[in-house]
């Protein structure tokens, strides 16, 4: 990956200025889109957000929506609005501005934690290859490294493994869920704020994924454009982004353009650490349509790069990706 570590592309700077907001700016992270990728937007805001309460107060949930494309090699301002601070629970709204024009809003809530018994969903992982029994990305593109337009595989500051096969270039089934276990490459540590920070910027590399495998169509095929609207993330227990974490995702609808995929995180015990939801936009080459009944809901069970409002295609990718595929 590039020598910005995901701690400096998370943290963002007091301005030590106030008027009825604080105000942070947070560095540019260039991509081979030259569009901001949106999970670093909401990662970097979430942070920023969290910077305006006490420290004893965790990250619990937050909602953004995505509102224009960014640019990459733009650092971005961020405004946080103190809405609500009670005696349990505290609101903050951070927006994202970049040439004086809002590109991301987001609401976050945090709560000073509270002794509760409860219960959860859990995994069974023996159902589930281990992600040391499963390659890496890195290795699958490697002989992409010198390639800019198709490096992006290669630059992401998180490991991901399939437990199916990735869908740049083929999709091998047709269903609409995937699993994929991930982890970042250099360890972060760090609070944990600065942890979730990081999941919710790793989250949104994936959402798309489950409605790409749903129609039958990779990230290479010509005229495909999606675009990030929206992502919600809610934190369930303690976040280590540097140890595995298995990412669930399954698309429970799609049609008219739009696709909704709904996520959890599954630590390697099987204990749920996180939940997620993202609405994306979807338009497909030619016409294409759904081939697993997405829009009926029927779903075949799982066995086993996206940025902020932007429009996309990977087609320049194309012949360097499948010409990897194929060695």
């Amino acid at each position: 990956m590039s020598n910005t570590s995901l701690s400096e592309l998370l943290t963002v700077a007091s301005q030590r200025a106030r008027t009825t907001h604080d105000i942070f700016v947070g560095q540019a992270h260039p991509t081979a889109s030259g569009r901001s990728f949106g999970g670093q937007i909401m990662g970097q805001a979430a942070y920023a957000a969290g910077a305006t309460v006490d420290p004893d107060r965790e990250l619990h949930s937050l909602h953004g929506y995505f509102l224009r494309p960014g640019v990459a090699s733009a650092a971005t301002t961020f405004e946080v609005d103190s809405v609500f601070t009670g005696g349990s629970f505290a609101t903050r709204r951070a927006q994202a501005f970049q040439n004086g024009e809002t590109i991301m809003s987001l609401i976050a809530s945090f709560q000073r934690p509270a002794e509760q018994p409860g219960f959860a969903d859990t995994l069974n992982m023996r159902e589930i290859p281990e992600p040391q029994q499963l390659a890496s990305l890195s290795d699958t593109y490697q002989h992409l490294a010198a390639d800019h337009d198709a490096s992006f595989i290669l630059q992401r500051p998180f490991e991901f493994r399939y437990v199916d096969s990735d869908v740049f270039t083929t999709v091998a089934a047709t269903k609409a869920s995937q699993r994929v276990w991930l982890k970042t490459v250099s360890p972060l540590r760090g609070t944990q704020l600065l942890q979730k920070a990081a999941l919710t910027f790793a989250s949104d590399y994936m959402f798309i994924e489950p409605v790409l495998r749903g129609y039958g169509v990779p990230w290479t095929a010509p005229g495909l454009k999606v675009a990030s609207l929206d992502l919600a993330i809610w934190f369930h227990t303690e976040v280590n982004v540097d140890d595995w974490l298995l990412y669930d995702l399954r698309c429970v609808h799609a049609a008219g353009g739009r696709a909704l995929t709904q996520g959890r995180f599954f630590n390697q015990a099987g204990e749920l650490v996180a939940s997620c939801a993202q609405e994306v936009m979807v338009r497909l080459p030619g016409n294409t349509g759904p081939r697993s009944g997405l829009a009926a809901g029927t779903h075949a069970a799982s066995p086993g790069a996206q940025g902020s409002h932007r429009a996309r295609t990977d087609a320049a990718n194309t012949n360097a990706l499948r010409a990897g595929a194929a060695a």
